[in-house]
């Protein structure tokens, strides 16, 4: 059934700023809830823990990482629950408040991401990578009230000077850890009955202008993704143990490596600084059987001849950039896996096409995930024939809301959500990925705009006018490249890796310039607008 932005039940947040700033329900895309229906009152935390242990008992192996905490469900809802208590009783926080979370992915991580919605608040959940000013764009935008950081990140957060947020970190064993104190709370906290649709987190994306976008997700969407993609697709057992290298920050990372898990009592390897090695690696020494990572990975494992170590697994997912068929035909020469390729976005919080086994066809991103519908439109919104190249667009249960509306009708038209990537579709209902159609930059699975990493090159002294874009890469599919134009009295004393390492200074590695090319001049229209097509 097709609902159009139905009426909000009341919701249960003292704290209103999140349904003060959604956008107008004017502008929200058509919604598909088809058979899923979770009521009008529904905490997603409580869901995944309480629920999960009803159907499988306390004693489950959750999460855990190499040569640190090893917790059963029972024990990750008594962490969670205790953190909470520290949220609700020690700082004050209400429901609908925003607490900021940093830290690398680890048990710990997923404790307080759990808390905060345990107490009924809205988790923001930040990438380790970002820098000083990037975590102050962010904390501009959400108001966190409360920050709980990695005791081994709190550089760039206390750089970033968030006024009116408390920081709380954690893993340092001091006196004020967040641990230390949590342990003096009960471990039954009770959790808030949060309205199925109000606000649970707020995920930022790159915008294509270099200002980030927060999308806001309710509680009944993170049930959904698991429920559409992860119920249909990765079809995960209660033995599967999971493991993978997105950030829990990305949407992916926080489907794959939390809430599917969770949703089907399997349990979560958790790895810090997962390379290639070491993935490969965790599937024979951890017994991992479902990893979610990105083409580049897969590409960078069989290239180090690790392909055969993937053999273990029973699910390979995909995503955060198209995967070349070469790269699927390689993993699959060398272990016998048959990687799942997806497409997702944060606006839409998870994967939306995508297709498994048999129907999985090398080079095709898949079809329609159940629960979905996806189309391929023209400039003006028409369904082109299939064959024909035209506009991603899709809608189901889940879908964009940007904070404050921001840029709401460049994502929503008519209903639909448009992705930003040229597809075509075929007559048995495959899409395959064309080509972005706006200036973002898709490399190693990073959403990158290239005016941000502009912005921070144009600070340098020496850089009078410079262009960033996607080039192509044998081993990462697109790098970030920079066209420079130095001022005349530098020209020559100035080196592209000066320019990389003054970038490292301002923003996220990940949107460095991974190559700086020096020109005289850049290529612009009669009307002086910049032509980067022409540079790609």
């Amino acid at each position: 059934m097709t609902l159009s932005a139905p009426p909000l039940s009341p919701s249960t947040h003292v704290d209103s700023f999140c349904r003060d700033h959604l956008p107008p329900p004017g502008s929200w895309p058509v919604l598909e809830l088809g058979d899923l229906s979770y009521g009008e009152r529904l905490n997603c935390a409580t869901e995944l823990l309480d629920g999960t242990i009803a159907r499988y008992g306390t004693d489950r192996p959750c999460v855990r990482a190499p040569g640190g905490p090893a917790w059963t469900y029972g024990q990750l809802r008594e962490r969670a629950g205790r953190i909470a208590g520290v949220l609700a009783d020690e700082l004050g926080v209400v429901p609908g408040n925003r607490v900021l979370l940093r830290g690398f992915n680890s048990p710990h991580l997923v404790a307080c991401w759990l808390a905060v919605l345990k107490a009924g608040g809205v988790v923001v959940t930040t990438m380790p990578a970002l820098r000083a000013g990037e975590l102050a764009t962010v904390a501009q935008m959400c108001r966190p009230t409360v920050a709980l950081c990695d005791s081994r990140l709190t550089d760039d957060l206390t750089a970033a000077a968030v006024p009116g947020m408390t920081v709380v970190t954690y893993g340092d064993g001091g006196p004020g850890d967040l641990l230390a104190r949590a342990a003096a709370h009960p471990a039954d906290f009770s959790d808030v009955l949060t309205a199925a649709d109000d606000v649970a987190l707020l995920a930022f994306t790159s915008g294509t202008t270099g200002k980030p976008k927060a999308t806001m997700h309710f509680h009944r969407d993170v049930l959904a993704i698991a429920d559409t993609f992860s119920a249909h697709v990765v079809r995960p057992e209660p033995d599967d143990v999971f493991a993978g290298s997105p950030p829990l920050a990305f949407t992916y990372g926080l489907g794959g490596l939390v809430v599917f898990p969770l949703r089907a009592g399997a349990s979560v390897l958790l790895l810090e600084h997962p390379s290639p090695d070491l993935l490969a690696d965790a599937v024979g020494e951890h017994g991992v059987t479902v990893l979610f990572t990105a083409p580049t990975a897969y590409k960078a494992i069989v290239a180090g001849g690790n392909g055969r170590r993937l053999a273990g697994l029973r699910r390979a997912v995909s995503a955060g950039e198209p995967l070349p068929a070469a790269v699927w035909h390689g993993v699959h020469e060398a272990s016998g896996v048959r990687v799942i390729d997806g497409i997702g976005s944060t606006e839409m919080l998870h994967v939306f096409i995508s297709s498994a086994d048999d129907d999985i066809r090398p080079g095709c991103t898949g079809r329609a995930v159940p629960g979905y519908t996806a189309v391929v439109l023209d400039d003006g919104g028409n369904p082109v024939p299939d064959g024909t190249e035209g506009h991603l667009a899709v809608r189901g249960p889940t879908g964009c809301r940007y904070l404050d509306g921001d840029r709401q009708e460049g994502y929503v038209r008519h209903g639909w959500n448009h992705t930003g990537d040229t597809y075509v579709r075929d007559a048995d209902g495959y899409f395959t990925y064309r080509a972005r159609t706006d200036d973002m930059i898709i490399s190693a699975g990073y959403n990158i705009a290239g005016p941000e990493v502009e912005q921070a090159l144009l600070t340098h002294p020496a850089v009078v006018e410079c262009a960033v874009v996607g080039a192509p890469d044998p081993d990462r599919g697109t790098i970030v490249k920079a066209f420079v134009v130095l001022d005349p009295h530098h020209a020559g004393q100035v080196s592209g890796e000066e320019l990389q390492e003054h970038c490292r200074q301002l923003i996220a590695r990940y949107k460095c310039p991974r190559a700086v090319e020096f020109r005289t001049e850049l290529p612009r229209t009669s009307t002086g607008k910049l032509q980067r097509y022409r540079l790609r």
